[in-house]
């Protein structure tokens, strides 16, 4: 079990995890604490972990939420239905709040390309924030998936945050022995054996696979610090290569400047969402 609170936090914090179970120990929502990037994104400070971040960033993203505070009482995120929605929902129904302080902006100045074993990621000078995706699974229920995305907070919570994560029947056991996917289950992940999905529902989208990846993505690259200006090209990256990205990015300053434009104010949850939840 694992309660989650967010709560609003002042202008200029930026997204902030605390461990309630640890004296409110906090770990900042940035790059500089990446550790692990398989299977999910973990972030981790003086030994302190916070797993499966993802998602709820993902969702703070796409909703356009500069400032909060998560409160969480165990090493990892609650997975939830396996997207970003539940997230989504509950920030909606609360609301947000604007904040006097200006929203900064990273706009890229210069292409950043990365390439390894075939993969590829890159992101382009742009006057927007917008992604182009593309995979290829050897597997019958997914094969090639491509889609582009402008990303506003009406088509985030309808295009994409719904999206689940996916998985294969034949690393379980795998991930099982790894400490991972203890939680698992059809109501909280796409499974995939051999042939088919297993969920009796079915697919949300056509190109599910495909939309959950860019929602793993806007997750992964808000851990820069700042809203991105430009254009992400990703052909079948995935939690490493975005984390590359953003490590790029922040040692090559000369590739983007901060900004105020487009005008916008910064967000913060109005009152605290809370969780209680596997």
């Amino acid at each position: 079990m694992v309660n989650l609170r967010l709560c609003p936090a002042p202008a200029h914090t930026g997204v902030v995890f605390k461990r309630t179970d640890l004296d409110g120990f906090a770990i900042e929502a940035h790059s500089r604490h990446v550790a692990r990037v398989s299977y999910a994104t973990s972030l981790m400070k003086k030994g302190v972990l916070i797993s499966t971040t993802e998602h709820l960033l993902s969702a703070l993203a796409g909703l356009g939420v500069d400032n909060a505070v998560v409160e969480v009482d165990n090493l990892e995120l609650p997975i939830m239905d396996g997207s970003a929605l539940p997230f989504v929902k509950a920030l909606r129904q609360v609301g947000l709040r604007s904040q006097r302080a200006r929203r900064s902006y990273a706009k890229i100045l210069k292409p950043v390309k990365l390439e390894e074993s075939g993969k590829k990621i890159a992101i382009y000078p742009s006057d927007t924030f917008s992604v182009s995706y593309s995979i290829l699974f050897p597997h019958p229920a997914i094969g090639a998936e491509s889609l582009n995305f402008t990303p506003s907070s009406e088509s985030y919570e309808t295009e994409i945050s719904p999206a689940r994560t996916f998985g294969f029947l034949a690393e379980v056991e795998m991930l099982l022995k790894s400490g991972l996917v203890k939680g698992g289950s059809l109501e909280n992940v796409i499974v995939l054996d051999q042939e088919r999905v297993m969920n009796p529902e079915g697919l949300r989208f056509a190109d599910e696979f495909c939309r959950h990846k860019i929602l793993d993505l806007l997750g992964d690259i808000s851990l820069f610090g700042h809203p991105l200006i430009g254009r992400v090209v990703a052909d079948r990256a995935g939690h490493a290569m975005h984390a590359q990205l953003v490590s790029q990015l922040l040692r090559r300053k000369d590739c983007w400047t901060l900004t105020t434009a487009p005008p916008a104010r910064a967000t913060t949850p109005a009152p605290a969402v809370e969780y209680a939840a596997v």
